[in-house]
């Protein structure tokens, strides 16, 4: 019998299973390889950590490493019901609140600054830590995000009889960004499977029109999902946000990387303003929890403008929890329905 441990808590709906005890530890010297090497030699423990009976398939999952870069605290590899996202902005929230409330890592020198490696590069979260009435309580978390920008825009596919606009910016993941409104859909829970196959049909859609590809990474040339816009219901959000996967994952967040590649596509757009500096953008998620993000530089990725951008949000703890897989449950590596 195996026995798993894992911190579990969300970020603004985004829930997380960071896994403690049970895991390898992954060979490798860049977190790829780590991942390519979970995905070759332990992809079951992804299995029976996500998927039902112990999971779902709209749960995200982590595990610490050891850090690949100097000045790294640790190494961060995510895991979805799917396979291996390269990075996940709820689960940095979340990980970076998991670890300084439990004492998993020793952070920078002023106690709040958590810098994780990812498959997507080093992430640096800094937190902010409440001591009134819950003294180490982790209020919220700041990210800094790797650099984000639109890779095709206002790509327009054929899909179920209308012609439907997207544009595909990376924010730590690609993403097709989509007006919600634009295809007859609301981004409201009562819309899911909907959205769902229109998540899929624009996933097939891109797969067959485009080449996806990361002008300095070409392990990213595939398009995450697509994230949904709308209006928002709260009078302080600009935008509603809902990613969902190709494979039809939902994310319960706004979702940090979505809210990146969508404030690239903003900004593209012209709706961020000079330097933008201090202009916020509050995204709602399904559940009416809000991120807030910002732009805190401009670059370029390859020859195309991109941003640096920050999201924030808070997150709390939901329970620790010891899984079970038994050798002879045929259901010990999990069922995905």
């Amino acid at each position: 019998m195996l026995a798993l441990k894992t911190i579990d808590a969300h970020a603004e709906g985004g829930s997380l299973r960071l896994a403690i005890a049970g895991m390898p530890a992954p060979r490798g010297t860049t977190m790829r390889a780590r991942t390519e090497w979970m995905a070759r030699h332990a992809d079951s423990l992804r299995r029976a950590l996500l998927l039902e009976p112990r999971g779902h398939r709209d749960l995200t999952g982590a595990m610490l490493t050891e850090p690949v870069t100097r000045g790294s605290h640790a190494g961060l590899i995510f895991m979805s019901s799917t396979g291996y996202p390269p990075m996940s902005g709820h689960g940095v929230m979340a990980a970076t609140t998991i670890a300084l409330e439990r004492g998993l890592l020793v952070p920078g020198g002023d106690g709040l600054t958590v810098t994780f490696d990812t498959v997507a590069g080093a992430v640096t979260a800094r937190a902010a830590i409440d001591e009134v009435g819950e003294v180490g309580r982790v209020h919220r978390v700041s990210v800094p995000n790797v650099p984000s920008f639109v890779l095709h825009g206002g790509v327009v596919l054929p899909i179920s009889g209308r012609h439907v606009r997207v544009d595909v910016a990376f924010g730590g993941a690609f993403y097709a960004v989509v007006d919600a409104e634009s295809v007859g859909v609301g981004v409201e829970v009562s819309h899911l499977p909907a959205l769902r196959r229109l998540a899929q049909a624009i996933g097939e859609g891109l797969g067959a029109a485009l080449s996806i590809e990361h002008p300095l990474d070409a392990h990213h040339k595939t398009v995450h999902g697509a994230l949904f816009t709308g209006p928002p219901h709260a009078d302080v959000a600009h935008l509603r946000c809902l990613s969902v996967s190709a494979a039809g994952e939902v994310g319960r967040s706004p979702s940090g990387t979505g809210v990146c590649a969508a404030m690239a596509v903003l900004d593209a757009m012209g709706l961020f303003s000079g330097s933008a500096d201090d202009q916020r953008f509050v995204a709602e998620g399904l559940l009416g929890t809000r991120m807030v993000g910002g732009i805190a530089s401009r670059t370029t990725v390859g020859d195309r403008p991109a941003i640096r951008p920050t999201i924030d949000g808070s997150a709390w703890i939901t329970g620790e929890h010891t899984l079970l897989v038994h050798d002879t449950d045929p259901l010990a590596f999990g069922v995905d329905l």
